[in-house]
């Protein structure tokens, strides 16, 4: 299976969190928030600035460079 980094997929598009490709303490901050491995999410907004997704019944905003560095699959 091919993994997407978060920011390439568009609004509407729901997946599933494979891997988070960052350091410890942005990792763990990712895992924090509800991010872990095979979390499905949906992107809510993928336009300039934050991508705003749907996690768990709430609305998460990640900074583009964070957002990067999460490997996702399709669900």
């Amino acid at each position: 299976m091919q993994y997407l980094s978060l920011i390439q997929l568009k609004e509407g598009d729901r997946c599933k969190v494979a891997r988070i490709q960052a350091g410890h303490s942005a990792t763990r901050r990712l895992y924090e928030m509800g991010f872990n491995t095979g979390a499905q999410i949906e992107i809510l907004k993928n336009d300039r600035g934050p991508l705003i997704v749907g996690l768990g019944g709430h609305k998460i905003a990640l900074g583009r460079g964070l957002a990067e560095k999460m490997l996702v699959g399709r669900a």
